[in-house]
């Protein structure tokens, strides 16, 4: 049998002697979904609860699931801590790596305090080896579908038919043998997957490891989920021995900071459901360029221009021949609407050379009238605030909290100035 038409027979060796035959197929029809066994989800722990509640509960048989992030992230540092956990509870793991060979990888198992007990591992950069042994194993781990290639497809390692063939023979390998799958992603420089977009369509589950490489911390978030929440996230903190949980993250991308200084301004931002406080840093400086600069880190260039022609449209504040940075501290990336309020505030304070009060935390969005909006989650920003202490700036909900611009710009004013800086 062929796939494809050859004018001379490899078997006998004649020519023109190949007959095409069409199986018969028959048509599939619709069926009553109340008819449907559903199966159940009889998931698998990955060895860490924190994991287990991004995914929705734990690792579902025969799912698929991609995991991307920037390099040295730690991508592979927490998958090994996943293998190493599920090892350590009687699952086996195969760690398929087509990026480090089985002497680094032992190194870095090492480093984490995994080989206390069996880990298997394999170097390989064909797909077809791995799926030749996944055949009873708990979970497969695959780093990266970037760096393999399948035997049936012409092309390079990485290419966009290469991604396409390995990411499709080990979704049907894990969907027949009913093995979980995590699939480890490259991401290019503007922080989306690489390779097809198909590639997101075809697995069940596409999380994201995020965080600045030059910092401690990271942030797991779950970008789509066919079988649990995608408004879940955990913050893991690096360290020599991996990744570690941070139970309460609350306050813990306040790092060391001035509260004497003017131009920052505490936030009470939402991910995924959980309020923790960051700072907002912003510099305002007199320009001397043609056109001032804008620049925001940790969040929307556009976002802190509308804001900035807001604040100079509404509050009357000539900023045209200044320069304005700002920025989330700790290296975080939000994009919580609430975090408006104290984007403006650290403008503001900056502007005014005046200190927002230390004990002040803000949350509202800002609308282009100069209103402060009420955003999602106000009851658990509210709440979260009076237990840890701090006195909340908000837009005006049952009766209390501010409703423009106006009245933040009043408070700065009567504010004492800071000392020469």
């Amino acid at each position: 049998m062929h796939s494809r038409w050859q004018g001379q027979c490899p078997q006998c060796g004649q020519w023109n002697s190949l007959q095409e035959e069409i199986p018969d197929r028959m048509a599939k029809g619709p069926v009553d979904l109340r008819q449907v066994d559903a199966g159940g989800e009889a998931r698998t722990s990955s060895g860490i609860p924190a994991v287990d509640g991004v995914l929705g509960g734990g690792l579902v048989p025969g799912a698929v699931i991609l995991l991307g992030g920037d390099p040295g992230v730690g991508k592979s540092t927490l998958l090994l801590q996943v293998a190493g956990a599920m090892e350590a509870a009687g699952q086996s793991v195969l760690y398929a790596s087509g990026e480090e060979s089985l002497a680094q990888l032992r190194v870095r198992a090492a480093r984490l305090g995994l080989l206390a007990r069996p880990l298997h591992a394999l170097a390989t950069s064909h797909v077809e080896d791995i799926i030749a042994h996944m055949a009873g194993m708990g979970l497969v781990i695959v780093d990266s579908v970037q760096t393999l290639v399948s035997s049936r497809t012409e092309g390079l390692p990485g290419s966009v038919n290469q991604v396409r063939a390995v990411a499709t023979a080990l979704t049907e390998a894990a969907k027949a043998l009913g093995i979980p799958v995590v699939l480890v992603g490259h991401v290019t420089k503007d922080g989306q997957l690489a390779g097809p977009k198909l590639l997101e369509h075809m697995v069940d589950t596409v999380l994201s490891l995020e965080g600045d490489a030059e910092r401690h911390f990271r942030i797991l978030r779950v970008v789509k989920n066919r079988f649990g929440s995608t408004s879940e996230l955990v913050v893991f903190e690096m360290r020599g021995e991996g990744m570690q949980v941070v139970e309460d993250p609350s306050t813990f991308f306040l790092e060391a900071r001035d509260t004497a200084a003017s131009g920052t301004a505490l936030v009470l931002a939402m991910e995924a459901g959980r309020p923790f406080v960051v700072e907002v840093q912003a510099l305002a400086t007199k320009t001397f360029l043609a056109f001032p600069r804008r620049t925001a880190l940790g969040f929307d260039t556009n976002r802190l221009n509308l804001l900035v022609a807001v604040m100079e449209k509404r509050l009357r504040l000539n900023l045209g021949q200044t320069d304005i940075y700002a920025k989330v501290g700790g290296g975080l990336r939000l994009r919580d609407p609430g975090l408006d309020l104290g984007i403006v505030a650290a403008i503001l304070s900056s502007v005014a050379d005046r200190p927002v009060p230390e004990e002040a935390v803000c949350w509202g969005e800002v609308d282009l009238s100069g209103g402060i909006r009420p955003v999602a989650g106000h009851d658990i920003r509210l709440r979260q605030a009076v237990q840890l202490g701090y006195r909340p700036i908000h837009p005006k909900v049952g009766g209390k909290g501010w409703k423009s611009l106006t009245e933040l710009q009043a408070t700065l004013a009567g504010l004492p100035r800071t000392g020469a800086r």
